[in-house]
């Protein structure tokens, strides 16, 4: 079966656009536990940088106060690049799983027939030995 595979990889990724492959390559990069802690590690930094200039400065505004409405905007609009993102490669994934089922599907009705074939060879040898 790794015939099969190498076959639909190879049917797959020889359609790919340049905006497939990117989408492709940021899902990838954008589901890892790399991505998840590089982010959690940047929302802390900014929260303590604004913390920081908050409590050094008192009464000094730090670049983005309490609330902090400077990340929540950051946050909305990566999830709103993201998530299209991430939609484009799981359609992609559909794609790829609907090409192999139908290399699987081709392959079994090759084998079928030849099995139909096998079969009546074998009937015709019975009735040869009879």
């Amino acid at each position: 079966m790794a015939g099969a595979r190498e076959e639909v990889h190879r049917i797959f990724h020889s359609r790919r656009t340049f905006g497939q492959k990117s989408a492709d390559l940021l899902a990838r990069y954008a589901g890892s536990w790399g991505f998840i802690i590089l982010f959690f590690v940047f929302l802390i930094a900014w929260i303590l940088i604004n913390g920081y200039f908050l409590v050094h400065y008192y009464m000094e505004d730090p670049f983005d106060p309490y609330p902090f409405i400077l990340l929540n905007l950051a946050l909305s609009c990566l999830a709103a690049i993201q998530a299209p993102i991430i939609l484009m490669s799981q359609n992609r994934q559909a794609e790829k799983d609907r090409i192999k089922a139908e290399y699987d599907y081709r392959v079994n009705v090759k084998a079928e027939k030849e099995i139909e074939e096998i079969q009546s060879q074998l009937k015709r040898i019975e009735k040869k030995l009879e």
